[in-house]
């Protein structure tokens, strides 16, 4: 690393400390109250070896036993009072550190949903899990681990070193001849120690995102009989991981007792040198005596020093990999203020163009209209722009070029909450959530009431299957709805759908995944959801959707055909003709 690097990166790391710190002004008593104690301590701590001292130059040389008894009640009593306050101390620093991650998870995760659905294209699952669970837990260190212990312990160490001077400077000097190795040693632990955390915070990251896809995905593994590639792969990156781990506890292993070897030499130093001070009368016995206290002392936090510095820098490098993410500003800007009224359902999507990286335009001048309670179907080959198109009316994208109208309103002068509330979107792939199925259907929104959720499900047909469930409504599904059919799982998206009465209704080829069974019962929810209310239904079957009030015939991002079914099969080699008698041709016959 060049020396601007260096420098620019201890500019970034305080930049990053100065935010991680701002965390702390909601707990700003808890925080001046650990600064408090962290200062307090010092003192304490250093005055203890000191009494030691002058119990045996003073009273014990002198044969004062009162004096004697009254400086051991007094060494009690700060020992209790040190032992009392480090208790607080080491208590209210976790706290801290606590009760701030809990707000700054929050604050990450409401991030998180905030962002445009780009992000979650571009990022894996397991790569954001670990930012907002592991990363933000890193971030604590910063306050148990590093920068108010750091002070305390960097208070104690001058205060130490301040009682060793006072009680004999001639012992102090020699100590000190063995700094330069203590502070060689614990540089080299120090940077060693972190690059090996570095690479542990990558590898985790890889593992977690490793995992986090093949779980999700074992269904294809299994099927495709890859599970050895699969844990060939998994064992290189669990071998990455460990040996990281492995690194870094090497350099404890190391530092340590080079630590340890560095105090002993010490001590020897300090009683070969105290024991001929004592005869040329040049140091006191009660020096040689609490020099070895005072080492004691200042070993400790001088080891710990090294692995708090650490500590702190982790949790640095967590934080500024969290803040990448709260500074990624692709929001879906909320700056609308229509909301609270009645929508009649009017939509018109007016030359808009839409590029998902601002350069490969997926929709091409796309223009169309739907009327109030109508249905308007939309068709095309794979990467057509169909779903591209629903994507834009919820607002989960922002558009490059034209308008999208709502009720002859531009969709970005709604309230984002207000315009999505009054959209339900149905998709192939039903996502269910662990839990019952009422609260799977209300999405846990207090506003909707039981009876509102059991009208909406005896209209669409999917009342008596939940009530021949176990338990009802209060079946248990398991994540992603795995312990219900495909069929099920679309009905409950059908109540979820209908329960928060919408104006406009989005379907995305919700019959594509089921039999033709099924089909008929999922045809009627349809049915009773697209009645008297705007339709966009994206289907693949095309004779589920011969009935609808217009047709748009998708290709390469362009509208190459709009109208009615029989309008369209008129139009001599049309696309929409084509791909009805393609299809049509392919069914078995009955």
């Amino acid at each position: 690393m060049t020396e601007k690097e260096k420098k620019d990166k201890n500019k970034l790391d305080l930049h990053i400390l100065a935010r991680v710190l701002k965390l702390a002004k909601p707990y700003s008593k808890l925080f001046w109250w650990t600064v408090f104690l962290a200062v307090t301590l010092a003192p304490i701590t250093a005055l203890r070896p000191y009494l030691v001292k002058e119990m045996v130059d003073v009273n014990i040389f002198n044969n004062d036993l009162d004096g004697l008894t009254i400086m051991a009640m007094i060494y009690i009593g700060i020992t209790i009072l040190n032992t009392l306050m480090r208790y607080f101390f080491i208590y209210s620093t976790a706290l801290l550190g606590q009760s701030i991650i809990q707000d700054f998870r929050v604050q990450v995760f409401d991030h998180i949903t905030k962002l445009k659905l780009r992000f979650f294209d571009q990022t894996p699952i397991g790569t954001a899990t670990t930012r907002t669970i592991n990363d933000v837990e890193a971030v604590k260190r910063i306050f148990e681990q590093g920068s108010i212990t750091i002070v305390a312990d960097v208070l104690s160490i001058f205060m130490v070193l301040g009682m060793m001077f006072y009680s004999s400077w001639r012992l102090t000097i020699i100590f000190l001849l063995t700094v330069p190795l203590l502070i060689i040693a614990t540089y080299i632990f120090k940077e060693k120690v972190k690059e090996a955390y570095q690479k542990v915070r990558q590898h985790i990251s890889e593992m977690n995102a490793f995992l986090q896809e093949r779980i999700t995905g074992m269904r294809m593994v299994q099927i495709f009989n890859a599970e050895e590639q699969e844990m060939t792969k998994f064992k290189k990156i669990n071998r990455s991981y460990t040996q990281a781990n492995l690194d870094s506890i090497l350099y404890y292993a190391v530092f340590f007792p080079v630590v340890e070897l560095i105090n002993a030499i010490a001590l020897a130093l300090l009683v070969y040198w105290g024991t001929k001070g004592i005869w040329n009368s040049n140091i006191s016995p009660g020096a040689v005596i609490a020099f070895p206290l005072f080492l004691n002392m200042i070993f400790r936090p001088i080891r710990m020093l090294a692995n708090r510095f650490n500590e702190m820098q982790m949790g640095l490098v967590a934080a500024e990999r969290v803040y990448n993410i709260l500074d990624n500003k692709s929001l879906i800007k909320n700056r609308g203020t229509i909301k609270d009224i009645d929508i009649s359902g009017k939509i018109e999507f007016q030359k808009v163009g839409f590029a998902y990286d601002d350069e490969n335009y997926v929709l091409k001048n796309l223009s169309f209209q739907i009327n109030p309670g109508e249905t308007l179907a939309i068709v095309g080959s794979t990467g057509s722009g169909k779903t591209t198109i629903i994507n834009l009316l919820g607002r989960y994208y922002d558009i490059n070029d034209g308008s999208i109208l709502l009720d002859d309103q531009k969709l970005e002068k709604y309230e984002l909450k207000f315009l999505r509330r009054r959209l339900a979107l149905v998709l192939q792939d039903v996502f269910l959530f662990d839990g019952t199925v009422m609260e799977n259907i209300k999405l846990r929104d207090n506003e909707i009431t039981d009876a509102e959720v059991h009208e909406a499900a005896k209209k669409i047909g999917a009342h008596e299957f939940i009530m021949n469930m176990p338990g009802q409504y209060d079946f248990k599904i398991t994540e992603r709805g795995n312990n219900l059919s495909m069929g099920q799982r679309q009905l409950i998206s059908f109540v979820r759908a209908l329960v928060i009465n919408p104006d406009v209704l989005i379907l995305d080829e919700a019959t594509s995944s089921v039999d033709t069974e099924t089909e008929s019962i999922i045809q009627y929810a349809i049915e009773q959801l697209i009645d008297k209310r705007s339709s966009i239904i994206i289907a693949h079957r095309l004779s589920t959707i011969r009935h609808a009030d217009k047709i748009l015939v998708m290709e390469d991002g362009e509208a190459k055909e709009m109208g009615k079914h029989e309008e369209l099969m008129q139009i001599p080699d049309g696309k929409y003709k084509s791909l009805y008698e393609l299809q049509f041709e392919s069914e078995p016959v009955a």
